[in-house]
């Protein structure tokens, strides 16, 4: 399956991209599905159809709930016609924060009998801050694993949450595996003995569970932002405003090893609209030609409505799969005595870099931006040598550690 992640400033559009991205594949005969996790109906507005919190199969041919296995879930709405191949969905935060909360509490019972806590009624729970974006997760693993569509577009929110919210498999992972280390499940039968000589009670086995549990999760989650299918598509109306966003998103995207595929230019006015505004997007899209593919849509004068405005918006479908971004490891041994390890960071500032090793990680700090990355094997028996940020590339120097490097005969 191919996956489009589309996101942007706020108000740049990016769900009017989304949708009319949705209706050009699925004119062109691909099975689509658009995910959205706002909390109001935006994308059902652009649509002109509303969406629910489960999925709504968008088809001029089924009017009746046959849409159970869509998902693996039950629909409980009413199909609403849109366009031929197209599904929208809106999962729920509610729903799914209630089932998590009410899984916890019957896992936890011994403990919380323990405590003397008071269970939490399902009816009084209501989402914690975070719950949408771990439920939108949730569904896009679940959409890209499903057979039934063959392109998930997926509205993110503006470009600073998406951003967090793409890392958060990462961190989350890296937190569980400090946290709970999985080899120390392998003493589960000394737990009881060990909780006696200490006096404390031991983890339960439940808890390593759950942990197990999440960290498959979070990685089916990874497994689908790391695929080659999976494109992050960059929304902005062209402007000043929207150049410094676009410039920031590119860097934090390459932080994460990810590229926009391509960067549209939203709301682009005609040449006889006010000319102060005409020659500030004019400007901005001359600077975009040469870093991005840049595809301009149109203002039409008015907010898009219904799948008619959305394919008057010419937005490019699904488009090539984009090569991944790679952090290749140069050997310069026999040269220099060290190991290069290349990361592209287009528009980092060398003011604004930080790298700090600790054990087999790398920190790297650009700007506001930070990601704790594993160091490739052959450089876990180094030392940093130094670095330097030339042409949009950061270059480390690693040499080698004599004390662990392999000494030659």
């Amino acid at each position: 399956m191919r996956t489009i992640l589309i996101t942007g400033p706020g108000g740049s559009g990016r769900t009017t991209v989304a949708a009319a991205t949705a209706v050009t594949a699925a004119r062109a005969g691909t099975r689509t599905l658009v995910l959205s996790a706002d909390r109001t109906d935006t994308l059902g507005t652009v649509l002109g159809v509303a969406t629910g919190a489960t999925p709504a199969q968008v088809s001029s041919a089924d009017r009746t709930d046959t849409l159970g296995t869509v998902l693996g879930v039950a629909t409980g709405a009413t199909p609403a016609q849109v366009s031929e191949n197209l599904t929208a969905w809106r999962p729920d935060a509610t729903a799914g924060f209630r089932d998590d909360l009410t899984g916890f509490q019957e896992r936890a019972s011994n403990v919380l009998d323990l405590l003397g806590a008071s269970r939490l009624d399902p009816e009084e729970v209501t989402p914690l801050p975070g719950a949408e974006e771990l439920t939108l997760l949730r569904a896009l693993r679940d959409a890209a694993l499903s057979e039934r569509h063959e392109l998930l577009v997926v509205d993110l929110p503006p470009v600073p949450q998406a951003l967090a919210l793409l890392s958060l498999p990462e961190e989350l992972r890296r937190y569980l595996r400090r946290l709970l280390p999985t080899e120390r499940q392998a003493a589960a039968g000394l737990r009881p003995v060990l909780g006696r000589l200490a006096g404390v009670p031991m983890p339960s086995e439940w808890l390593y569970e759950t942990a197990a549990r999440w960290d498959t999760e979070l990685g089916a989650v990874e497994a689908v932002l790391a695929d080659r299918g999976t494109v992050v598509r960059l929304v902005a109306e062209p402007g000043p405003a929207g150049a410094d966003a676009v410039r920031s998103a590119s860097l934090a995207l390459a932080l994460r090893g990810l590229r926009p595929d391509t960067l549209v230019a939203n709301r682009v006015v005609p040449e006889d609209w006010p000319a102060g505004l005409v020659a500030q997007q004019r400007k901005a899209l001359e600077e975009w030609q040469e870093p991005y593919d840049v595809r301009t849509v149109p203002h039409l004068g008015h907010d898009p409505r219904g799948t008619d405005d959305l394919t008057a918006l010419a937005v490019p479908g699904a488009g090539a799969e984009v090569s991944a971004v790679a952090w290749p490891v140069a050997d310069q041994l026999a040269d220099d005595g060290v190991l290069v390890w290349h990361l592209p960071l287009p528009g980092a500032i060398r003011e604004e870099l930080d790298l700090v090793r600790r054990g087999d990680e790398l920190v790297v700090t650009a700007g506001q931006f930070r990601r704790i990355v594993p160091l490739p094997s052959a450089l876990r028996r180094c030392t940093v040598a130094g670095a330097a940020l030339r042409e949009g590339e950061l270059r480390i120097r690693f040499a080698p550690d004599p004390d662990l490097w392999p000494r030659t005969p």
